[in-house]
Formats: structure tokens, C-alpha cells, sequence
């Protein structure tokens, strides 16, 4: 299992060229069925558009689509596509409203149009690294909870729980290769007097 990019959230952007508003949509997705969805739901918002350009790519297939919504062959889809694919990006879905403003851009216009939505929104959507994670619970005193920050900050870990009882327990995600390295360096600075329990696997951001 490989890392992967994709986008963290959910998010839009927009810009004007020549008097067309064009508003840039992203999301995360993992299906056909969540991408067509997200689709349709920007498509209702914005009965009123002139074209509703779509583009994703899914990680599961290998899966790539996108849909020129009547502008000109190649002009829309495709660039909308093609900024996903240059980015790496998977698992995400690009939808570009174009609202026309009366000026004809003509073909190297929309590319470039289609284009930079699909960037603008994509950026707006926070691009992430995925990779393969170890999930791990650890449980220290309170006068040693500071440092097991600072060693979990070091080896760039994803806190995702933290419960303070009797003692801090701490539930976090580490990329694989780098749980050999916490379990030495946690040895190291408490003197073997904590030991950590691994409770799973996952994709998780890294």
C-alpha cells in the first residue's frame, strides 16, 4: 500500500475572466456513486449556470472521469481532469460553474479558465499526504506528558485522542516505518517505564 495525495476537505473558489464567473468546487470522495452525487448536488445549486464542468479520479480502479457539460470538445473536462492527474491527486472530485458573462473566451481561454478553477479550488481544499499508519495508545504521568509531545511532534504523529485521568492517555497515528523510532526514543527518555500498544492499521494524514 502506497501514500497517496488527495484533498482534506470540502471546499470552493471562484474567480472572473471576462465578465464569466467561474466558481471552483472540490471534494473528497471514494466511490463513482459520491462522486456523481457531489456532482448532481453543485448541478441543483446551480440550475441557472450556463455549464457545470466535473472531473475525478479514484484511487480503487484506477478510475478517471470528467464531462465537458456542452462547452467545446476539450476544453473543460479534460483540463479540469489534468490538473488532478499533474497534482497526484486521488480520490477527489472538481466541479467548475461557469456562469458566461457575454465575451467569448475561445478555446485557449477556457482551457486556461477551467484550469485555474480547478487549481483554485483544489488549493482551497487543502491537498494532504496519505500514507499507511500505525495506530497507537500510550498512557504516561502528567509530569511526563510534555515530553511525550514534544517526541510525538518529532516524528511528525497525528494526535486523534487524548484522555486525561489518573494518568494522560494518548491515542495517535504514525506513518509505518516510524514506530520502531518511537518505540526507541520512548525507551530512551523514560527509562523503558512506558510502553505503547498498537490498536490498528490505517490510512491516515501524514
Amino acid at each position: 500500500m502506497k501514500e497517496y495525495k488527495t484533498v482534506e476537505f470540502e471546499s470552493q473558489d471562484e474567480f472572473t475572466e471576462k465578465k464569466s464567473r467561474f466558481i471552483g468546487y472540490v471534494k473528497p470522495v471514494k466511490t463513482q456513486e459520491e462522486a456523481v452525487e457531489f456532482i448532481n448536488r453543485i448541478k441543483s445549486k446551480h440550475w441557472d449556470a450556463t455549464h457545470n464542468v466535473s472531473a475525478y479520479v479514484l484511487r480503487e480502479n484506477n478510475i478517471q472521469r470528467s464531462s465537458d457539460d456542452g462547452e467545446p470538445s476539450g476544453t473543460a473536462g479534460v483540463p479540469v481532469l489534468d490538473v488532478l492527474l499533474k497534482e497526484g491527486i486521488v480520490d477527489a472530485c472538481v466541479v467548475v460553474t461557469r456562469y458566461f458573462g457575454g465575451v467569448l473566451l475561445g478555446a485557449g481561454g477556457l482551457i486556461r479558465a477551467y484550469s485555474h478553477a480547478s487549481k483554485i479550488a483544489v488549493n482551497a481544499g487543502n491537498i494532504i499526504t496519505m500514507a499507511p499508519c500505525v495506530v497507537i495508545r500510550v498512557s504516561v504521568d502528567y509530569s511526563f506528558y510534555d515530553r511525550l509531545n514534544i517526541l510525538l511532534s518529532s516524528i511528525n504523529a497525528n494526535i486523534e485522542d487524548t484522555e486525561f485521568s489518573e494518568n494522560v492517555t494518548v491515542e495517535f497515528s504514525v506513518k509505518t516505518e516510524l514506530v520502531s523510532q518511537f518505540d526507541d526514543k520512548l525507551t530512551e527518555i523514560s527509562n523503558g517505564k512506558y510502553k505503547f500498544t498498537v490498536i490498528g492499521e490505517k490510512f491516515a494524514k501524514v
